[in-house]
């Protein structure tokens, strides 16, 4: 079998597991993509694809044929990315991968395992996603600084790497908020300052403390604390 002949498997498969009442359901939650894009496959449903997908050996050729037509065709992408346990190649991928990601469910589920045993390499491309002009490139740095950098590898500089990012792209900012929330509960008493000095811009302030206050990581201490801040 060529490797044409493989993506086009690919995307049979995809098809074979289509859901449309799903498909309105997640086109209302990502809106800044078109509709007729998203098959409906469930996630689950992807996941267990992808994996059988790498053990067959199909998923090089699809991964270098960018971009693709459709959500779930992001999504087995991502997939597959988090199969791959050798940290160079899985970084060569994502990096390779992060210009084509057009909405946040894509951005969001890309999280490779491998990176977390790899954490001072991965700080230093973190520093360049942060300062990229691609919104969902600028959101997968925040999201890997919370996902890896909140717990035993924290720095205080690390806020500051989120608080001075500059954006009028929605997810970007909401990702932002997301991160300082997180980081309310995880370092509260380094993260308070940005909150009761007002470092952060008042969307963001307001929406991170929205998010704190929600949060069931957060004392009803700390919740009157930040209600007071807002």
């Amino acid at each position: 079998m060529t490797e044409r002949d493989h993506r086009e498997e690919i995307r049979e498969r995809l098809f074979a597991l289509r859901d449309e009442k799903n498909a309105a359901f997640v086109a209302n939650l990502i809106p800044n993509i078109p509709p007729e894009t998203i098959l409906g496959v469930r996630t689950p449903d992807m996941r267990k694809l992808a994996k059988e997908l790498c053990r067959e050996g199909k998923s090089g050729a699809f991964m270098l044929e960018l971009p693709h037509a459709y959500f779930e065709e992001n999504g087995l992408h991502a997939f597959f990315l988090e199969q791959d346990r050798d940290f160079l190649r899985c970084l060569e991928g994502v990096e390779r991968f992060l210009p084509f990601i057009d909405n946040w469910a894509t951005c969001d589920s890309l999280n490779p395992p491998v990176f977390k045993k790899h954490r001072a390499e991965l700080l230093e491309r973190v520093r360049v996603w942060l300062d990229s002009d691609q919104p969902y490139t600028v959101r997968f740095g925040i999201k890997m600084l919370m996902t890896h950098f909140l717990e035993e590898d924290f720095r205080e500089e690390h806020l500051k790497l989120v608080s001075v990012i500059e954006s009028k792209e929605y997810y970007v900012n909401m990702m932002r908020a997301w991160y300082f929330a997180t980081a309310l509960a995880k370092q509260w008493e380094a993260t308070l300052p940005l909150l009761a000095e007002k470092r952060l811009d008042p969307w963001t302030h307001r929406k991170t403390i929205q998010k704190a206050v929600e949060s069931y990581r957060i004392s009803e201490e700390q919740k009157t604390l930040l209600r007071g801040l807002r």
